[in-house]
């Protein structure tokens, strides 16, 4: 009865305005949360272990360094330098393994073995579940991230030539390798188990306890200073970091350079079209509102009325926060059911783009769509609830 009193002066315009503005900025906030959520494993696939933006430098190698006996470390100086630049977060070095070291590996009555190299960086560089990136001496298993290339090499090159099964990363991430170190007359062998793959990092990493331990106790050579450091920056693309590798001659693959852009603009890209969205939702916020307002102005009248003969200002409310929740709700719907097509559009290039990616889940964009949905509504309920009680109030 109050709802029917109370619709007579709704405008349909009004409120389709804003449904269609609500919708819009809804959309834009959705698509923006779940496209960041969907396409940034093409930049980092592989390397997820590790922080998103950071570099791997060395210094040049040259003709006359090598003549004059530079070993092209860098000294504590250098690093502690490094560490003050404003662009950088935080620096560490490579630990280099002072043993020799090889794997072998059985498949259909071969046995397959090669010579490696472990490095090791520290361990706050490593994303890695603590459970799969721990060593303590005794333990006879060594958790190690190899490069991706690796495992392409032999699945396109060697397994072809000898007939031989492919291998996907799953696959390779259950079996173990035999792990053969030796040094300082002593000989060991343990297990080795893949726990990462890397496109960005040419090396073989394990953790920083067991190199710490294998090199106490295999080491044959004496501590070096190390060659290659891991840098940790706030903004891949900040020009003084290309500037200042350049003056202390200090170089780093492009490509790492290019990704680490590559990612921070992407960011960038959306978080000013989620700023746009937010922005059209805030206008459609107030267009809404405006619109209920002018509704409630045209019905004082009829307020008050309700208002003396004993309705109470919550039951008054009620019909205008229910329409807008509603609409609200449907924004948020109707948003979701629009996000959906799009999506699948996009996620077939990236299919493309990175062949075996998994598809993500919609839980971003729904855990976004209900934060606004409830941030919205909780205001427009707030709202309407003080315009009635300043009726009330003024009417007494």
């Amino acid at each position: 009865m109050v709802w029917k009193l109370l619709r007579q002066h709704l405008s349909v315009s009004q409120l389709t305005g804003f449904f269609l503005a609500n919708l819009c900025g809804m959309v834009i906030v959705l698509l923006s949360v779940q496209f960041y959520k969907d396409v940034l494993p093409v930049f980092t696939q592989g390397d997820s272990f590790l922080k998103k933006d950071y570099l791997i430098i060395n210094k040049e190698v040259s003709t006359l360094g090598s003549l004059v006996g530079r070993d092209g470390t860098f000294s504590d100086a250098e690093m502690a330098k490094l560490e003050k630049q404003p662009f950088t977060e935080s620096v560490g070095a490579f630990q280099p393994a002072r043993f020799k070291v090889s794997a072998g590996m059985g498949m259909q009555g071969m046995q397959l073995s090669t010579a490696m190299f472990f490095e090791s960086v520290p361990d706050r560089f490593v994303d890695v579940k603590v459970d799969d990136w721990t060593y303590r001496p005794g333990q006879e298993e060594i958790p190690i991230i190899i490069p991706r290339n690796y495992l392409n090499l032999y699945n396109f090159g060697f397994a072809q030539s000898r007939n031989l099964p492919q291998l996907s990363e799953s696959v390779m991430g259950m079996m173990t390798l035999d792990i053969r170190m030796s040094g300082r007359g002593q000989v060991k062998t343990l297990k080795g188990r893949i726990v990462g793959f890397s496109n960005r990092l040419n090396t073989i990493l394990v953790p920083e306890d067991f190199m710490n331990w294998a090199n106490s106790t295999y080491g044959e050579e004496k501590e070096k200073s190390p060659s290659r450091l891991i840098l940790e920056v706030n903004n891949p693309a900040d020009e003084r970091i290309a500037q200042y590798f350049q003056q202390q001659g200090y170089t780093t693959e492009s490509d790492k350079l290019d990704a680490g852009k590559t990612t921070w603009f992407l960011r960038m890209t959306v978080g000013l079209v989620l700023s746009v969205g937010l922005v059209i939702s805030f206008l459609s916020f107030a267009l809404l509102m405006l619109s209920i307002y002018l509704l409630l102005q045209k019905n004082t009248v009829k307020l008050e009325t309700l208002l003396l003969i004993g309705y109470s200002p919550v039951r008054v409310s009620l019909p205008y926060q229910m329409l807008a929740v509603l609409l609200n709700a449907a924004v948020l719907l109707i948003g979701m059911a629009l996000v959906l097509p799009v999506r699948s559009a996009y996620l077939g290039t990236l299919e493309h783009l990175l062949p075996g990616m998994e598809a993500g889940s919609l839980l971003a964009a729904w855990i976004t769509g209900l934060f606004l949905f409830i941030l919205v509504s909780a205001a427009n309920v707030l709202a309407i609830r003080r315009k009635v009680q300043a009726i009330w109030l003024k009417k007494k």
